[in-house]
């Protein structure tokens, strides 16, 4: 069955409209879309939860975030990855989503998963205490970006990494130059890269020794 023009187009609409928004105020997925965010995208390798716990080596015992988490997509396996020993911090705006979190995780017996409702850009982060972090198809939705990733940089130990996932069925996909740009202006340094200019995987890393 075909979908109709319209729809089409009224898909389009919307998404372009929430792009705009998005622009000037913090727009994240409402709770009640949960559903479009839960489980990977079939058709994005580099943005599926397993690919991105992989390129970030995470070892068990570490401590890492993430940033503006959702329903814990990506939470959950970044939990197992790090083991009893390990922490993950699971940052999000809503609190309806972080309940999702800390039920899933309660119900997998994930005790090493904390909440946070936090905004990234307004310095809420604690400094340095992170080993990694993500932000999968989040950072268009924050106003500013930068301070967004000036706040991701801060939280992490020297020689920490960044992964920021992003898929162009997203309506808030932010293309591989524009984060770099702004990453490379808050003293990141680029890592790795995996996928394509529609679906990629961007792996940051907070120098070990940093310009005074």
């Amino acid at each position: 069955m075909t979908i109709p023009l319209y729809l089409i187009a009224l898909f389009i609409a919307v998404g372009l409209a929430w792009r705009l928004v998005s622009r000037r105020h913090a727009l994240p997925c409402p709770a009640w879309l949960r559903w479009m965010v839960e489980l990977d995208n079939p058709f994005a390798a580099s943005n599926k939860a397993a690919f991105i716990v992989a390129q970030l080596q995470i070892e068990p015992g570490m401590q890492v975030l993430d940033a503006g988490c959702g329903p814990g997509r990506v939470t959950l396996p970044l939990a197992r990855a790090v083991g009893p020993q390990g922490r993950v911090l699971a940052l999000d705006l809503q609190p309806a989503m972080l309940e999702l979190v800390r039920t899933k995780a309660e119900a997998e017996g994930l005790d090493q998963v904390r909440t946070q409702a936090a905004a990234l850009g307004q310095g809420q982060l604690a400094p340095g205490q992170h080993d990694r972090a993500v932000i999968a198809a989040v950072l268009g939705e924050i106003p500013d970006r930068r301070a967004a990733l000036a706040d991701l940089f801060h939280s992490l130990k020297p020689g920490g990494l960044l992964a920021v996932a992003e898929l162009v069925f997203d309506p808030h996909f932010q293309p591989r130059s524009s984060v770099e740009k702004l990453a490379h202006s808050v003293g990141f340094q680029s890592h790795g890269f995996h996928g394509h200019k529609a679906a990629y995987l961007l792996v940051l890393q907070r120098p070990v020794a940093e310009m005074p």
